[in-house]
């Protein structure tokens, strides 16, 4: 239920990008820059007056723009896919990509080269590019502003330089729902390390959507996983709190994705983001749920507000794709997400 884009948000979002492509995609050598992603879901959801004073909050994790190395090339491309160091120089190929061709052009060009690594970066990069586009299919006349042009070149160069592959084995065929399938996620045993090294012990995951083939049913079981991965986490969000955002935000990424994109993509994007959902929730689901509280009289408008309090930009992520989702459950999930998690200080 995104609002309506205005040139007052379209101005105050463009501004707010323009200040962020100063800074890198990272920070501290592996955190991502969740910034970029949140003050568009904070515009998207009319809070553009907010934005720049979250991003002041926000500011002192920012760096500075990384070192180049040497360009990306149509020849060289291919040996600088998944190096991090190469970030600046993937973003600046990117920029002149999108310089030269319709933004449509690119980005379905690039999305089956960079699909099958959407697990790198714990999926910032493919949630950053989700953001990016859903402000480039924005029905406000001049959607495709320079400072929109220039973020998506952002998220599509970070999504190659940390482009990791996964080779999952299937474990089993399971219940036809989204709900079922997560549910039917084999947890893995080590739960030390980070993200990479969870990710390796990802040995097995369900098959689920392995054999849909045709675009409008690979949109329909997206938005189930979207859905369905929202709903959980009111009730196994505690399991990782931040983390666990991830096996919704991802897909919803690539749903948003999905309308810029040739239909003969959706059924690959929809194997590759129940892969990323499954395999979140088998690195950071808890041994056991607890019980589901409703969320009680409170409007979406009113969660979306209480997240921004809150400040969080995982929190506002996730209550970003509640309000997509729209429902009660969703809802409570996003207030879920406010009460386990810090605060932004």
């Amino acid at each position: 239920m995104d609002t309506t884009d205005t040139t007052d948000a379209t101005g105050i979002l463009d501004e707010a990008l323009e200040r962020l492509h100063h800074a890198g995609p990272e920070r501290l050598g592996r955190l991502s820059n969740h910034a970029p992603m949140a003050v568009e879901a904070l515009a998207a959801h009319g809070q553009a007056p907010a934005v720049h004073r979250w991003l002041d909050r926000y500011a002192r994790k920012l760096e500075d723009f990384p070192s180049r190395v040497e360009p990306v090339t149509a020849a060289n491309w291919r040996a600088a896919l998944g190096d991090p160091g190469r970030a600046a120089d993937w973003i600046d190929h990117f920029g002149r990509e999108l310089a030269e061709h319709p933004w449509r052009e690119v980005l379905a060009q690039w999305w089956p080269r960079l699909l099958p690594g959407l697990y790198g970066g714990s999926t910032h990069p493919v949630i950053r590019v989700g953001h990016a586009v859903r402000t480039l299919l924005a029905g406000a006349p001049g959607a495709a502003t320079g400072p929109r042009l220039a973020e998506l070149a952002h998220g599509l160069g970070y999504w190659a330089a940390r482009h990791r592959p996964v080779t999952v084995p299937v474990l089993r065929p399971t219940a036809v729902g989204a709900a079922a399938a997560l549910d039917a996620v084999p947890p893995i045993a080590e739960r030390d390390g980070g993200f990479p090294a969870r990710l390796d012990r990802v040995t097995a995951l369900p098959v689920w959507a392995a054999g849909v083939a045709e675009p409008g049913e690979a949109r329909d079981r997206l938005a189930e996983l979207v859905r369905a991965a929202t709903h959980r986490y009111a009730t196994h969000g505690h399991g990782e709190e931040t983390m666990l955002v991830h096996a919704a935000t991802a897909p919803n990424a690539v749903l948003r994705a999905l309308p810029a994109l040739p239909p003969a993509l959706w059924p690959a994007s929809l194997r590759a983001a129940w892969t990323a959902s499954a395999a979140v929730t088998a690195m950071y689901a808890p041994a056991a749920p607890v019980p589901y509280v409703p969320p009680g009289a409170v409007t979406a408008e009113e969660v979306f507000e209480r997240a921004l309090s809150h400040g969080d930009e995982h929190v506002i992520k996730l209550a970003d794709t509640a309000l997509n989702v729209g429902d009660e459950r969703a809802l409570a999930a996003a207030l879920r997400a406010v009460e386990l998690t810090e605060p932004l200080g």
